[in-house]
């Protein structure tokens, strides 16, 4: 196993696999009386640069749950890269902690912490992927369905860093992954081609359109973000007036499966890329979904933490 988890493609799909197994686990274990304090007498460091809910609650919670304890480093306390070096910042820190959690805007930020730590780094969402988002969905997608692979998932919306976590994760497990975005909102054009591959070989079937309702026919699952991400303000006008189209709602999810469900990582811009109908609707499992984030990361913080 990895000393680190910066991102999907980093990781078998066995790896993969063994660590929704063991979310599976500590979830049922946790619901059944709690988990065993493995990680009794550690403590993980949370830096951020973006501000966040469900990320800190999870790894703080999740760390809790397992035994140890969690530290919260506002963006103000460290400045990443500004006040301090990021090399600086991560051998000071892996004298005093034994796990690093970092929620960034630029994942080379992430991959110069791991670099300079002996401990392990863990990508709580960086603006070119969201692993733990994506190990959350796939827990999510396991429970309705029972299964990931041949799972069609639809995402619509802008190709950003968690559909690309979402379609690594697909690519991994054999799910089929389709996006729906806007001309000039498509994903980057290398994790596309580093996943194309690793799809072939997994029985994974990858499409990419632009309809958003060619893209939901037959899927399970319909996924969606907001339109407009974290450092992307000053282009909100201006995506507001082209996503629309892509806005998930009654009508689109009629046009897929029966059964499909909804899922959005949150926090949802209700009535943009979703409406209320649908968020609150029988297909959504937005909060499930939310919840999962606690038990797929408790399944990292185990694997990468416990020895």
């Amino acid at each position: 196993m990895h000393k680190d988890f910066l991102d999907i493609i980093d990781y078998s799909p066995k790896e993969i696999q063994d660590l929704l197994d063991l979310a599976i686990r500590l979830k049922k274990e946790y619901k059944a009386g709690g988990n065993e304090p493995v990680l009794k007498g550690k403590v993980l460091a949370m830096i951020f640069q973006k501000p966040s809910l469900r990320t800190r609650v999870s790894f703080d919670v999740g760390m809790r749950h397992l035994g140890g304890d969690a530290l919260y480093l506002s963006p103000n306390e460290i400045g990443l890269g500004k006040r301090e070096s990021i090399a600086d910042v991560a051998r000071v820190l892996d004298g005093m902690v034994h796990g690093i959690m970092a929620r960034v805007f630029d994942h080379d930020h992430l991959i110069q912490l791991a670099q300079w730590t002996t401990i392990p780094v863990i990508n709580g969402l960086s603006d070119y992927s969201h692993p733990c988002q994506a190990l959350a969905d796939v827990l999510t997608i396991y429970e309705e369905f029972g299964k990931i692979k041949d799972i069609n998932i639809t995402y619509v919306g802008d190709g950003n860093n968690v559909a690309v976590s979402l379609m690594q994760i697909a690519a991994k497990l054999g799910a089929n992954f389709t996006i729906a975005n806007p001309q000039d909102y498509d994903m980057p054009a290398e994790a596309i081609e580093t996943c194309k591959p690793i799809a072939e070989e997994n029985g994974s079937k990858l499409t990419f359109l632009r309809d958003p309702h060619e893209a939901v026919k037959n899927a399970h699952v319909i996924y969606t973000d907001t339109w407009t991400s974290m450092g992307q303000e000053e282009e909100s006008a201006k995506r507001e007036r082209v996503f629309p189209p892509y806005q998930i709602n009654d009508a689109l999810v009629k046009e897929a499966d029966k059964d499909a469900i909804v899922l959005h990582c949150l926090p949802a811009h209700r009535g943009q890329e979703i409406t209320d109908e649908v968020a609150d609707g029988p297909h959504s499992r937005l909060f499930q979904e939310a919840h999962n984030r606690l038990h797929a990361q408790k399944a990292v913080l185990y694997t990468l933490m416990k020895n």
